[in-house]
Parts: structure tokens; sequence; C-alpha cells
């Protein structure tokens, strides 16, 4: 996710040894009084208030109409009349508390508590900014979670892919940017480093981590404003990057980490970086034999999370790629067979508004599409942007834009891949 990545960084430094190439804590009365204000009405699904928006109310710019007629994704079993699941424990929620499950808040590593009023009202997660994180991390952030309802427990994010794009190496160790990886090590090598990283990581009680990115891009370039992989990529061969993206993965996993591949489908050799305007994918056709294998790849190895970019993707709508269901709930969950979670890069970036999109009205298309959690950057005031969000998504529950059945779906896919099972 590259807004997510590239600040708090500076300069970025080259691969090493890779010849040629390569956000104090508010007071808890205060986040008590805003933890109140995102659960009013938390007793009923129906929103109190219109959506905020840059306008009045939310703007929905349509959905682009998929290219392809296809199934949209359902669960591949269903439970016997009766039978306790998550789903049937969700539909008892309010629309509110569905909703906060769906939202990431970004807040900075080195003040967490920040973000105790979001996580009290029920937010699904939390996405770390920064760049040196705090020696105590890990008490921090076990307070933190400790306020989540239910202590049903908490997705804690972060950016950790290597090189010049590592939140907290710090506390965890140092990895060398993924072009260097790709280029000189192993996939078994690969694994084993990351493994040590992610074991410090969970440690830290960071439990997930945007990484691996899969984009196949071997442009000997640091990643800028133009080309958003460059070095972030393991290779500009494909079946490299599929080796080198399931080690990452497994690594990762082996570590107790949850690894989010991304940016599907593959923004390699994209236009422009969508974190500052519109940019395109190569075509569908070409990314379709370039870009998608090394997804194919992790979701065969069993990727438990998939991020998707805001990229247009030609040949598959005008949308952006994290706004459409014919990218979303047509190929990754119909076509690849992906069943795990959906994740959107960030809402708040320049390719997103470029389209017509708030990011409150994007968090509802989102969901529309298929996605089951939505990111934004860490800005002014994260907790207006957030009860932004929730109320965005209850009104649009509300009016008929978003069906509750796809709400709560995409509620279990956040509490699944914690495996939380609420009916133990």
């Amino acid at each position: 996710m590259n807004p997510l990545e590239y600040r708090d960084h500076g300069s970025v430094t080259p691969p090493p040894r890779l010849p040629g190439r390569a956000r104090n804590a508010r007071r808890l009365s205060t986040a008590a009084a805003v933890a109140a204000m995102l659960l009013a009405g938390c007793a009923t699904g129906t929103p109190k208030a219109a959506p905020h928006s840059s306008g009045p109310g939310v703007s929905l710019a349509p959905s682009a109409a998929p290219s392809h007629p296809g199934p949209t994704f359902t669960p591949a079993l269903t439970p016997a009349a009766g039978a306790c699941t998550n789903s049937t424990k969700l539909a008892a929620w309010s629309n509110k508390r569905l909703a906060m499950l769906t939202i990431a808040v970004p807040v900075s590593e080195t003040s967490v508590s920040d973000a105790t009023a979001e996580v009290g009202a029920g937010a699904g997660g939390v996405l770390l900014f920064g760049s040196k994180a705090p020696s105590d991390l890990g008490t921090r952030l076990t307070t933190l979670k400790s306020h989540v309802p239910g202590h049903l427990g908490l997705l804690v994010m972060t950016d950790e892919e290597g090189g010049g794009i590592q939140r907290m190496s710090n506390l965890v160790g140092s990895l060398p940017w993924p072009a260097y990886m790709g280029a000189h090590w192993t996939p078994a090598q690969i694994q084993q480093n990351v493994t040590k990283v992610a074991t410090k990581m969970a440690a830290a009680q960071v439990n997930m981590d945007l990484a691996p990115v899969v984009d196949v891009d071997g442009r000997n370039v640091p990643p800028s404003k133009t080309n958003p992989d460059g070095w972030r990529s393991f290779s500009g061969n494909t079946a490299v990057v599929s080796k080198a993206g399931v080690a990452y993965m497994n690594g990762l996993r082996a570590g107790g980490v949850i690894p989010v591949v991304k940016h599907f489908p593959g923004i390699g050799g994209s236009t422009y970086n969508s974190d500052f305007g519109p940019a395109r994918t190569l075509p569908w056709s070409t990314l379709q034999k370039v870009g998608i294998p090394p997804f194919t790849a992790a979701i065969k190895a069993g990727a438990p999370a998939i991020m998707v970019s805001n990229n247009i993707v030609p040949g598959l709508g005008t949308n952006p790629a994290s706004l459409s269901p014919t990218v979303i709930s047509y190929e990754l969950r119909g076509k690849l067979g992906f069943k795990g979670l959906v994740v959107t890069d960030s809402l708040s970036a320049k390719a997103i508004s470029a389209a017509g999109f708030s990011v409150p009205a994007a968090a509802v298309q989102a969901l529309r599409s298929g996605a089951d959690m939505v990111l934004f950057d860490l800005g002014s005031n994260v907790s207006a942007q957030t009860s932004s969000i929730a109320t965005a998504i209850t009104s649009a529950v509300a009016n008929g834009h978003l069906s509750r059945s796809r709400l709560i779906d995409a509620a279990g896919h956040v509490l699944a891949v914690r495996h939380v099972n609420l009916c133990s």
C-alpha cells in the first residue's frame, strides 16, 4: 500500500549490496467520549445522521458494470439449519458495530493509545505509521487491545516489506529490498530471514504485515511518484516473484504474523503511482499472463489476505480496482476462488478522489464491490474520519446502497482471518 509506505521514511536509499539495482496519547476521558459518540445508535441498525462527506451526504459514483457476467462470491458451505456460525452471531449485531469491524484505523506507532476510542467502539484493526517503533510497543498494544469489545482481538498491521519500507526495523531487525532478496536469496533463505523478523513483530503484538508485494516489476529504480514498485518487487520475472512471494508469505506465517499479499491484480508496469493520481495497470490481457500468476500461487499456498490496488485495470472497467466488483467479486473471488480477507489499499489516495469518491463514499463502494476491510491515511482528525466512514456504511445499508448480508460477510472475513469463533 503506497501512501502508507512512503511517508515517514524520508529519502529512499538503494538496496544493500545490490550492484546496479536494486504519527500524546489522548486522555482516556476524551477517548471514552469519542467511543460513546461512535457507539451511539448501536442498539439499532438505523443511523441517526446522514454521512459526512465533501458534499451533502455521500455521493456514490456509479460502479462500473462488470464486463463479464459471472457469479458473486458466496460461502462455499451452507451450515445446517439452526447451527451456530459466525454469520448467525453477526446477524444479531447492529449495523454500526458491523461497520466498525470493517475499518482499520491509522495511528502513529509512537502513540497507539490515540486509537483507544475507535478500538473501544469496535474497529476491526489499527494501522501503524512511523519509521521507529518505541521499545515498549508490545506493552502499549496489549493495553490498546484490552479495550476491544468482547475481547475479540484486533488486527494490528504495519508495512514491513524490507529496504526503505520498514516501520519497526529498530525492534525487529532489517530486511533488504525485495529486489535484493529475489536476486540473491533462495526461497528458503527468504522464508528463514522473514520468519526471524515476523517472530519479533508478533512478540511486539503486531499480527499483520501488509506484505509481500508480488507485483512483477524488474525496473532497477527506487519506488517513486511515477513508479510504485521498482525495488519493492522481487523481480521482473513472474516465476521468481511467485516463488519469492510464497516464501515471504510463509515466513510471516511461521513467525505468527498474517501476511497480506499485494497489490491485486498487480501494479508492475503501471502508468503512475495511484497515491498521487489516476494510474492504470498493464492491460488485463497482459496481466493475466504476467501479473496474476504470483497471486494464484499465493492463493494455492493458503494466502489469508489480499490487498487490492487503487489502479484502473484496462479491460476490467473504469473504476479503481479497489472499487470494482469485476476485479474483486468476479475475478479474485469468483475465478481465482479466493475466500480470505480482502483489504483495500489506502482510500486516501489521489486516484480515489480523482475517480469522484470521498473516503467514506469509497469505503461503501469498496464493500459493495466485495472488499472486507477499508484502509485510509493518518491525518489530522482520524476520529472524525472514522466516524464518517462508519456512518456512511450504516446509511448505505439503511438506504439500500449496501446489503446487510454483504456487510455481515465482510465482518465475518475480518474475524475469520484471526480465527475468531463467536460460537465457542
